[in-house]
């Protein structure tokens, strides 16, 4: 059956004041930016559509005004549901300044809530978030004052507590690909991700809702292999047909890289070099690298260990779906170049959620002495847990990598020993941390191997609370380390010292 194929104006009009609206990709990466446009040109001109329910899993934005920052406006949404906020500045305004509803959920949580929606389950049950701010014990998601209705539950099943997510309907899935056919058959051959395509396709489908492709061009039916298609054209109400390359980029990073979803060479941009303390701590993470590991590389200073690791001794994956290949970061976090797969974010989180790492090398933003990580909320500032929570909590053995104070740090090397030349004026080992990303406590109970790597100290997470385990070389421990921790850890009665080699 042949589908319309409209214009993005025609397309926001299709929205209805009230309803709820899946959008999908990975920063910019499969991102419908001409469609969120248009939404947004829509309301600023007519008020329409108004108090939206906006529902996503990976964050989708630049920091700035692409993206879901562009459905940042007052009584454009009234809620928001998503995996990350860090993004969407406009959107996290609005939040802080309570004129919406926002929640804060794992993104493999809601991966998993979209295919649970169109299977018309009642909930997502998962023990992802036990233990978390999303735990609702604790925060429940709630990120202000005004979010007051509890969308997490606690229950038990043979004795064993889990998390309930329960469903609701979708009423727009605002989607994206390469190529459409005039049936509405969609392929993604130049998108470097999959994420949740089809899943929000059939959530919105079986929900009685409305599901619009953006798409770079239209072809006649049969002209795309039925094996490249991702979204079936049942599935689909419109197809737009993208007006500006510049509203189909790639990423919001870079127009197209051929690496990111083919074997072609890989076009990456010279790095930056990286500071001292990265090296020293990526360098001391990958000692603990097993030969042929599969990993999971955090966004920032995890970054780094890839570039020192082993060549050959271990397989990246990242949570949007690429499986080998190099990630990239920036704008372009989420794609690797020539991965030797992609798969659809759900099933990556599957494979995560079932404990299928075997090591996640994450950033260490604040920690406590009962070995919780704070990554997501600081201040007013909500980043947002993203796939950080489904990762960590499942992987079989987590590294956590950082420098031990923040801001004006400055360091030396020198003979195999590490000179602290200006201390950092934040502290970052802290009694409490603000909102609990990651649960020590949770992790114990599991079993969980946990590390924490500074440039000048090794921690080693335990039933009794944080132990030092490793000193550099150079470092005083009373007036380095000691005195710039809000707590007194546990310090290993074989405390050892660093690898000088670190600080060559």
């Amino acid at each position: 059956m042949r589908k319309d194929i409209i214009t993005a104006k025609q397309a926001a009009a299709m929205i209805g004041n009230g309803a709820t609206v899946a959008t999908d990709g990975f920063i910019g990466a499969a991102f419908a930016e001409e469609l969120a446009v248009a939404v947004e040109e829509r309301f600023l001109e007519t008020g329409e559509p108004n108090n939206l329910t906006i529902l996503y899993g990976a964050g989708q934005g630049d920091t700035k005004t692409r993206g879901l920052n562009h459905f940042g406006h007052e009584g454009l949404v009234s809620r928001v549901i998503g995996g990350h906020w860090s993004l969407v500045p406009m959107i996290q305004k609005l939040a802080f300044e309570n004129k919406i509803e926002a929640y804060n959920l794992p993104q493999g949580v809601i991966s998993s809530l979209f295919r649970d929606i169109a299977a018309k389950k009642p909930a997502t049950i998962t023990h992802i978030g036990l233990g978390t701010f999303v735990d609702p014990r604790i925060e429940g998601g709630k990120l202000n004052d005004v979010t007051t209705k509890d969308i997490v539950e606690i229950i038990e099943i043979h004795g064993d507590e889990y998390l309930l997510y329960p469903t609701f309907p979708v009423d727009v899935a605002l989607i994206r690909g390469t190529t459409a056919d005039t049936n509405g058959n969609v392929s993604m051959e130049k998108e470097a991700v999959r994420a949740e395509m089809l899943s929000v396709a059939q959530a919105a489908r079986n929900s009685g809702g409305k599901v619009i492709v953006q798409v770079e061009k239209v072809v006649e039916v049969g002209m795309i292999d039925p094996k490249d298609v991702v979204v079936p054209g049942i599935f689909v109400d419109a197809i737009v047909v993208a007006s500006d390359p510049k509203y189909h980029m790639q990423t919001f990073g870079v127009q197209y890289n051929a690496a990111y979803c083919s074997n072609e060479p890989a076009n990456v941009a010279p790095q930056a070099q990286d500071s001292i303390e990265r090296r020293i701590v990526c360098k001391r993470a990958a000692q603990e690298m097993e030969p042929d590991v599969i990993i999971n590389l955090g966004i920032g200073m995890p970054e780094g260990v890839a570039k020192v690791a082993p060549s050959g001794s271990y397989t990246i994956t990242v949570e949007s779906g690429p499986i080998g290949g190099v990630p990239a970061g920036g704008l372009d976090f989420g794609c690797s170049a020539n991965p030797e797969a992609i798969i659809d974010q759900p099933y990556q989180f599957d494979f995560y959620q079932g404990g299928g790492l075997d090591i996640a090398f994450l950033g260490l933003a604040q920690t406590d002495m009962h070995g919780n990580v704070n990554v997501s909320k600081f201040g007013p500032k909500i980043a947002g847990c993203g796939g950080f929570i489904d990762i960590t909590q499942t992987a079989k053995k987590v590294v956590y990598c950082g420098t031990f104070t923040a801001k004006g740090l400055k360091i030396e090397c020198a003979d195999g020993k590490l000179n602290i030349v200006n201390e950092g004026a934040i502290v970052k080992f802290v009694s409490d941390v603000e909102q609990i990303t990651f649960s020590g406590g949770h992790a114990m109970k599991q079993n969980q191997p946990v590390l924490y790597i500074t440039e000048r100290a090794v921690f080693e997470l335990t039933s009794g609370g944080m132990v030092l385990i490793e000193i550099a070389p150079g470092v005083d421990l009373s007036k380095d380390v000691l005195a710039n921790m809000d707590f007194e850890p546990m310090i290993s009665g074989n405390l050892k010292l660093m690898d000088s080699g670190l600080f060559i």
